[in-house]
C-alpha cells in the first residue's frame, strides 16, 4: 500500500522562514524609529508602526493557515508584501521631506551595513553607532567635520571610507529600507513559489478529495484483536 498523503500536511514554521525573521528585525527597527524621529501626533507614526507589524503577522498567520487553505496562506503573503512595501515608501518620505541621502546599494555604509548581517536590533543601532562615530580626513590628514561633505571618498577602499556626514536618523532609515528590500525580495520569492504549489498541487479540497480516494482504494487494515 502506498504511503497515504496526510490531510493536514506540517505547517506553521514562520519562525525559520528569514523573510519573517527579517521583516520582524523590520518592525523592531521601525518602532524604535518612530520613538526617536516621528512625532507622537503625526499620524505616520502609528501607520508606519502597524504597516511593520502586519508584514509580520501576515507572514506568520499565513504559515499557520497553511495547513488547510493554500488560497488563505497566498492571501496573507500577498497582504504582508503590500504592507512593507507601504513601509517602504514611508522611509523615502522621511528621507526626501527632510533632504536626507537615500542611499544607493553600494554606497560604503550600506555595504559594511548588509556585511554585519544584523539578526538584532542591537546590532543595528550598534552599526548607527559606528557609522556616526566615524572620523573624516581630507588628503593632508585633516580632520573633516560632518557638514564638509556628503559623500564618501571614493579613493578609499569600503571598510575605511569614512561616512561621518551622515546623522543617525538618516542611517536608521537608510538601514531600515535595506531590510525591508530584502524582506520584500524575500516574499516575492515565497509568493512565486506558493503560487506554483497551489497550481500543481492545488489547495484542502483537492487534497481532501485525493486523501478519501486513497482511503477508498486502500482502506486502512482493521485493528488486530486483543488476545482473550
Amino acid at each position: 500500500m502506498p504511503d497515504r498523503e496526510p490531510l493536514i500536511p506540517p505547517h506553521g514554521g514562520y519562525r525559520k522562514l528569514k523573510s519573517f525573521q527579517v521583516a520582524q528585525l523590520a518592525y523592531d527597527l521601525t518602532v524604535r524609529f518612530c520613538d526617536r524621529y516621528v512625532s507622537p501626533r503625526s499620524r505616520t507614526r502609528d501607520q508606519m508602526v502597524q504597516a511593520a507589524r502586519s508584514g509580520v503577522q501576515n507572514v506568520a498567520e499565513g504559515s499557520q493557515a497553511s495547513g488547510t487553505s493554500k488560497k488563505t496562506e497566498l492571501k496573507l503573503t500577498s497582504v504582508a508584501r503590500a504592507s512593507l512595501e507601504e513601509l517602504r515608501l514611508d522611509y523615502e518620505d522621511f528621507l526626501r521631506q527632510r533632504e536626507l541621502p537615500l542611499l544607493p546599494p553600494d554606497h560604503p555604509a550600506l555595504m559594511r551595513f548588509k556585511a554585519k548581517r544584523c539578526a538584532t536590533l542591537k546590532e543595528v543601532q550598534a552599526w548607527v553607532a559606528e557609522e556616526v562615530g566615524r572620523k573624516s580626513t581630507d588628503e593632508h590628514g585633516r580632520t573633516r567635520t560632518a557638514t564638509d561633505q556628503v559623500s564618501c571618498p571614493s579613493s578609499l577602499p569600503v571598510p575605511d571610507r569614512p561616512c561621518s556626514s551622515l546623522s543617525s536618523s538618516a542611517l536608521a532609515a537608510n538601514a531600515a529600507l535595506s531590510l525591508l528590500n530584502l524582506a520584500c525580495h524575500l516574499l516575492d520569492r515565497q509568493l512565486a513559489a506558493q503560487a506554483q504549489d497551489f497550481t500543481e498541487h492545488g489547495g484542502f479540497t483537492e487534497r481532501l478529495y485525493r486523501v478519501r480516494s486513497a482511503a477508498r482504494e486502500f482502506p486502512a487494515p482493521p485493528p488486530p484483536r486483543k488476545p482473550r
